[in-house]
């Protein structure tokens, strides 16, 4: 099983829309069996809160049921060992995670939208304080990202 977590700040908009795009594709290509998909944030203030209303509706127009279970939570230590593939949403929650990643482990960070291949932008912007737009520009980002992760991770599983 391969474990990714997704990160972002505050972990009520980007990861979880991203950890839910991800869930979906994964569900929709019969694949849950093969991945584990989680979020966090490198930020404590929204810890147990559900996700930004503006996240969970554009996800849920889409289809991604698991957006509605995630509760923001802060990344822990045991995370950066329990997860194969740790992906930050911008710099500075990579270098967030730079910081307080133990050195054994740093290999696995990497920035969501260049370890997915996607090409034209390098990170996916925060919608928090911006219109609903902003949301589902961040939603279509998050979705290239998760396809570009799972045809990497099947590619990579497969010894292609």
């Amino acid at each position: 099983m391969i474990r990714i977590l997704v990160v972002c700040m505050g972990n009520i908009c980007r990861s979880p829309m991203a950890s839910s795009a991800l869930q979906g594709l994964l569900d929709q290509r019969q694949l849950t069996h093969r991945f584990e998909v989680d979020s966090a944030g490198t930020y404590a203030g929204h810890q147990g809160e559900k996700a930004d209303p503006r996240a969970l509706a554009v996800a849920t127009a889409r289809g991604y049921a698991a957006i509605h279970m995630e509760r923001a939570r802060r990344v822990v230590t045991n995370d950066f060992q329990r997860f194969d593939l740790i992906l930050a949403m911008d710099r500075d929650n990579l270098m967030h995670l730079e910081h307080q990643c133990p050195p054994q482990y740093r290999h696995k960070l990497h920035l969501y939208l260049v370890y997915a291949g996607v090409t034209g932008t390098t990170e996916v912007p925060d919608p928090y304080h911006g219109s609903a737009e902003g949301f589902e520009s961040v939603m279509r980002l998050c979705e290239a990202g998760a396809l570009g992760v799972v045809q990497r991770l099947t590619m990579e599983d497969a010894g292609e």
